[in-house]
């Protein structure tokens, strides 16, 4: 095997060199046919292949390197403080370039680490990729992981993992197992994911499928929302139906369309849904708006509800000088010290001291000193004490009136 050496300023014309092929700066080397290089080229400094490039292993330093044409290297590509330019294919096993890649076709490698910059106008299929600055890519990406620490702008994605420190915007597809993100998350189109994690921003602006959502600021949904949990450190809104397991806000929730939950619902500041809520525990903190809100457990409401249809829970619980808007209905219903209420169904009704109610029925009701009731219709035993006030007769019947809900 014989050595090619390409010294500075050159311009020459190769086809097959049977050796190892060494080419200095500011050099231009031409195609016949392909340049196929049966072992390693070796690079320093700007360099222009114009034309194919076929190599055992590709190593460059303090340069910029561009080849108008595919690049084939069967085992590895590394550089030292150096740029890697490829307009046509791109295929290698092993790939480390520092400062910036950028692919203007299909490429196909297993590992891809690039310093710096990785742009692709075309599509990746790859094993694991690691960029320490942004990467963007035109077509669609394949990948077991991608890791960044800057910004990533991808199309269309089937990976198993996606991690970046910064921003992340994705057109559509599937990230099977996670998704971390130190900034923001924005997806344009479907997407579906395992478990997702974003420390600032998440905007969902087309259906969003996924398992445990952990968002520490604000997240956006524009459509429909799938999850088996959702943890909100903020704000959240969803434009369309929520469906999952359990969800935990911190701050203020809202979704346009149904919110269905076969967990538990928390919310510490304010809940608003514009249909039907349904969840097996509801507590919320501050204010719960819903069409109507059913809980198969227990609903505890810190400040206020209101619901045209009502409240359904087997354990209703108005808190300290809370107040409700709309039927409360429970197997066991319960207002706190101050708490007001229109009207109230139950099995057993309990109001504490100094309460406001517009009208009770059910089985057995207490009315504690202090509160205020207009009506109440009973069928087992009523307990009024002494300070308390019910303004009509009460009335006893044998069998209760139909519940709402």
């Amino acid at each position: 095997m014989t050595d090619t050496h390409v010294p500075k300023g050159s311009r020459v014309r190769l086809g097959v060199v049977d050796g190892n092929l060494e080419v200095e700066g500011r050099s231009t080397i031409e195609a016949d046919g392909a340049v196929r290089v049966q072992g390693e080229v070796r690079l320093s400094g700007d360099i222009d292949f114009q034309g194919n490039l076929e190599c055992r292993e590709l190593r460059f330093r303090h340069g910029r390197v561009r080849v108008t044409g595919d690049l084939s290297v069967s085992e590895k590509v590394s550089s030292d403080e150096g740029e890697l330019e490829v307009t046509g294919a791109f295929r290698a096993r092993d790939v480390d370039v520092d400062r910036r890649l950028s692919l203007g076709g299909p490429a196909v490698v297993e590992t891809l680490e690039v310093g710096g910059r990785l742009e692709g106008a075309s599509t990746l299929t790859a094993k694991e990729v690691t960029v320490g600055g942004h990467f963007s890519l035109v077509g669609k990406i394949e990948a077991h992981s991608v890791e960044a620490g800057g910004s990533v702008e991808l199309h269309e994605v089937a990976l198993d993992d996606l991690e970046v420190g910064g921003t992340v915007r994705v057109g559509n597809g599937t990230i099977r197992h996670r998704i971390e993100v130190g900034g923001k998350f924005t997806s344009e189109g479907p997407i579906a994911f395992g478990d997702f994690s974003a420390g600032g921003f998440a905007e969902f602006r087309d259906t969003a499928e996924g398992a445990s959502i952990e968002v520490g600021g604000v997240l956006s949904a524009r459509k429909n929302l799938k999850f088996t949990r959702l943890e909100i450190g903020g704000m959240g809104d969803i434009q369309g139906s929520a469906r999952g397991a359990d969800v935990e806000i911190g701050g203020k929730f809202s979704v346009g369309g149904t919110l269905e939950l076969t967990g538990s619902l928390e919310v510490g500041g304010m809940i608003s849904v514009g249909d039907a809520l349904r969840a097996s525990e509801i507590e919320v903190g501050g204010k719960l708006t819903a069409e109507r809100a059913i809980a198969s457990g227990k609903a505890e409401i810190g400040g206020v509800v209101s619901t045209r249809s009502g409240l359904k829970a087997q354990y209703v619980e108005l808190g300290h000088r809370s107040r409700a808007t709309g039927p409360l209905v429970g197997g066991r219903v319960e207002l706190d010290r101050g708490a007001r209420a229109e009207d109230i169904f139950g099995d057993t009704v309990e109001l504490d001291r100094k309460c406001e109610v517009r009208r009770v029925v059910a089985r057995d009701v207490h009315i504690k000193d202090g509160s205020t009731v207009e009506e109440v219709v009973y069928s087992g035993t009523l307990t009024v004490d002494a300070g308390a006030t019910i303004r009509s007769a009460p009335q006893k019947v044998a069998t209760l009136p139909t519940f709402p809900l």
